[in-house]
């Protein structure tokens, strides 16, 4: 029994002297791969995030009312140019879903809700269980509306259903809280911000977000939906401009390539070993392994010693039974 305890002993002294081996560290190619992180996010840091994002955008609405005139006339050289192009689909929507009252209901509650339950129950989704992917997601999504915010400031817009010739389709409906006329979120919205289509920027979010949750096929076809849907809702309502439109896909598409272009630049986890720093230590570690003995002959010697080593006498009756039986 002895003899098996020593050669089990002898065995674990072997292992773990390979496995905390410099060979074993740097000639695996394990050793050269970075872990991802998969902890979720501390949850007060993400709820500080959207307070500070929530308080900047309060601060600009705050201000909407001294930059009226001239978002009225950004509105004014939106349509002009649309209609030097010939593409100016707004107007035409808006008389067809005003006159269509069920519908217009439909879509003013989709414009006024889908916004908000949709990006946050998929923010919240990602950052239950998809932890892998969050964080360069909600880096996006925040960078979305840092730029959207910068653009609010610097050329305030006001949309079509402020103009002459257009109907507010949210407001005559009644949608279910609407920030137009007297709903719950009245006052509360910056309603000069139609440039550029936030509602548009986050629905791109939410089909990037879909299409790498999930290679379902149903699950990428709602991707490829909800923008589509929003695009028609925004415009139809009077709410944004085809140029809005396509801003709000520019600025989604600008954000996600500045995050991408953030994480190839910039160290990408916390007190993790990059590849390039395994790289960087792998040819120092194996001029000193040229320069040193092996560090395992000690261990090795040792291993050989205890597996010569002879059984003892047994010192009782008992023992000597024992062994017997073992050994015949």
């Amino acid at each position: 029994m002895r003899g098996r305890a020593v050669a089990a002993w002898a065995d674990k002294i072997e292992r773990l002297s390979g496995a905390a081996s410099p060979t074993a560290s740097v000639d695996s190619p394990a050793a050269l791969r970075v872990a991802v992180p998969r902890r979720r996010a501390r949850w007060w840091l993400e709820l500080l995030t959207i307070g500070w994002l929530l308080w900047i955008y309060e601060a600009l609405t705050n201000l909407a009312p001294l930059r009226l005139q001239s978002a009225l006339v950004h509105a004014e050289d939106v349509l002009g140019f649309e209609q030097s192009l010939h593409l100016a689909p707004e107007r035409a929507l808006d008389h067809w879903l005003a006159a269509n009252r069920t519908l217009g209901v439909l879509v003013s509650d989709y414009y006024d809700n889908a916004h908000f339950i949709v990006t946050l129950g998929l923010l919240g989704w990602l950052w239950w269980r998809r932890a892998d992917i969050y964080r360069p997601l909600r880096n996006a999504l925040v960078l979305i509306n840092l730029i959207g915010f910068v653009v609010f400031w610097l050329f305030p817009t006001a949309p079509p259903r402020m103009l002459g010739g257009f109907i507010d389709v949210v407001s005559e409906t009644g949608a279910f809280g609407s920030s137009h006329g007297t709903g719950v979120l009245a006052g509360h919205a910056d309603e000069l911000a139609a440039m550029p289509s936030l509602h548009i920027a986050w629905a791109a979010w939410c089909a990037v977000a879909l299409w790498h949750m999930s290679p379902r096929r149903w699950v990428r076809a709602i991707a490829v939906l909800y923008p589509c849907l929003t695009t028609f809702a925004v415009l139809a309502t009077g709410n944004h401009f085809l140029v809005d439109v396509l801003a709000g896909f520019a600025t989604a598409a600008l954000a996600m390539g500045g995050v991408r272009l953030g994480r190839a630049l910039l160290p990408r986890s916390r007190g993790a070993l990059t590849v390039v720093r395994a790289r960087t230590l792998e040819p120092l570690q194996r001029g000193a392994r040229a320069r040193a003995p092996r560090p395992t002959a000690a261990v090795e010697r040792l291993v050989a010693r205890m597996r010569q080593t002879p059984l003892a006498r047994p010192r009782t009756a008992c023992h000597k039974l024992v062994t017997k039986s073992e050994t015949g």
